[in-house]
């Protein structure tokens, strides 16, 4: 691939990449997708050894294709969800590349188009695609100095207990990376402290319904914009051994001794802020919140499910809470190693275009770039809730389909023809076509 011209340029051949590539292959656009490793490799080496699918396998797919060997109530472990992105990728035919890695992408000069510099050549792009996704580059706060304990590691390079030296372990971040690492630690003989931030818990499932099943009807996957303040809010929710809802309060009974939020390190002792108890709060809160969503719903459409009043049994606040610990020595307390489960920043150091704002955050709309011919997709957000998800980022992937879809009839516009456009639009409620997954499936 010393040299190509490409209508399209699809960078990522995780879930985005592949639900883009499904939309204009649809659409008989040309296009190509380069992936610097192998498909959906995130999936296989930088995630830990029990990881399971956080979402059931009847919602965590894309429309066209079920998840094998696994019940549809059931979670996917990594290693078959990456499994079903490679048998994806053949089902659709993606003209993907694997072991490519693009360096740069700068927009022509006089010309349209977009040169693309990648490990094996030159790309002549008329559109790039951005399906690198959010998990790119892991974030470690710059807290513990290097040698205050012999290893610190991120989530993303956490693989299993035997991993780590002997002693007690600080697990940092309380979203669902951070809680199930936490407890995997616990059930494999460890003491584990789990510094934990601010968080939402929503209910594995209620009312003999998963949760997402209820984010889905209560219209909640498609809310367009985080409530204020929660932007960076994690979600603390697990489909390891089965499913089951995340509980601090079960945690700190079965010997996790829980903090708060990790805040600075002096002299061999980490601080925490006094905020455990309003996290623990918080998280109730919207956990709360959503059990009566649902009960108003199942009222209101005269459902026949289960009552589940035990749901809201919370129990008391365990002394970590009510009398919390504000420092820790980490020697004194035999710790010798730090997860921080503290997520990932985006790194689009590659596409050096004006696409950016002054913080080096995309700038688009739903996806379009504010430099034409530059689009993104996978992100948190991007156009919904759910937009990060798998499902989610497969309708996102239509919807850039349609707008580069028609941009490309512009382009070819000649005198006396009209340009093309897309004939149906996934947004538009007067579209007959369903294009969601039926939440009974």
């Amino acid at each position: 691939m010393s040299s190509h011209e490409i209508d399209v340029l699809v960078v990522g051949g995780g879930q985005a990449g592949l639900a883009m590539s499904e939309h204009l292959g649809d659409r008989g656009v040309p296009h190509l997708v380069l992936e610097r490793h192998r498909i959906a490799e995130r999936w296989r080496s930088e995630r830990w050894d029990s990881l399971v699918a956080n979402g059931p396998a009847w919602h965590d797919r894309f429309p066209g294709l079920e998840l094998f060997d696994v019940d549809p109530d059931g979670f996917a472990s990594k290693e078959q969800v990456a499994d079903y992105f490679v048998a994806y990728a053949e089902k659709i035919g993606a003209p993907i590349r694997c072991g490519v890695e693009v360096t740069s992408v700068r927009r022509n000069v006089g010309r349209p188009g977009f040169r693309v510099e990648t490990t094996d050549g030159t790309v002549e792009a008329g559109a790039v695609v951005a399906a690198t996704g959010p998990f790119q580059r892991p974030v470690i706060p710059p807290i513990v100095p290097g040698g205050a304990v012999p290893v610190q590691i991120h989530s993303s390079g956490y693989r299993n207990p035997q991993q780590l030296p002997d002693g007690a372990v600080l697990v940092v971040g309380a979203g669902s990376s951070g809680v199930q690492i936490a407890d995997e630690l616990r059930r494999s003989g460890r003491q584990v402290y789990l510094s934990v931030g601010p968080h939402d818990r929503p209910p594995r499932s209620y009312r003999d319904r998963d949760f997402c099943w209820w984010l889905g009807v209560l219209g909640l996957w498609d809310a367009e914009t985080p409530p204020q303040g929660a932007e960076h809010v994690t979600i603390a929710v697990s489909g390891a051994r089965g499913g089951h809802t995340v509980d601090f309060r079960a945690l700190a009974a079965h010997g996790v001794r829980l903090v708060g939020r990790t805040a600075s390190f002096d002299g061999g002792t980490l601080r925490f802020a006094p905020d455990l108890a309003a996290n623990i709060a918080r998280g109730d809160a919207s956990y709360l919140a959503l059990l009566d969503a649902a009960d108003a719903y199942v009222e209101r459409n005269g459902l026949d499910l289960p009552e589940e009043p035990e749901a809201r049994i919370l129990g008391p606040d365990p002394d970590c809470v009510t009398d919390p610990v504000l420092e820790l020595d980490l020697a004194r307390a035999d710790v010798t190693s730090i997860v921080w489960a503290t997520g990932f920043a985006t790194d689009y150091g590659w596409l050096q275009v004006d696409a950016f704002d002054e913080e080096g955050k995309p700038q688009h709309r739903r996806g379009v770039s504010s430099e034409p011919g530059i689009y993104f997709l996978g992100l948190p957000w991007l156009s919904r809730r759910g937009s990060s998800f798998i499902w989610g980022v497969w309708h996102d992937a239509r919807h850039l389909a349609d707008h580069i879809t028609t941009q490309r009839g512009y382009l070819a516009y000649e005198a006396g023809h009209a340009p093309s456009h897309p004939t149906t639009d996934p947004t538009d409620p007067t579209d007959p076509t369903d294009y969601r997954l039926e939440a009974a499936q």
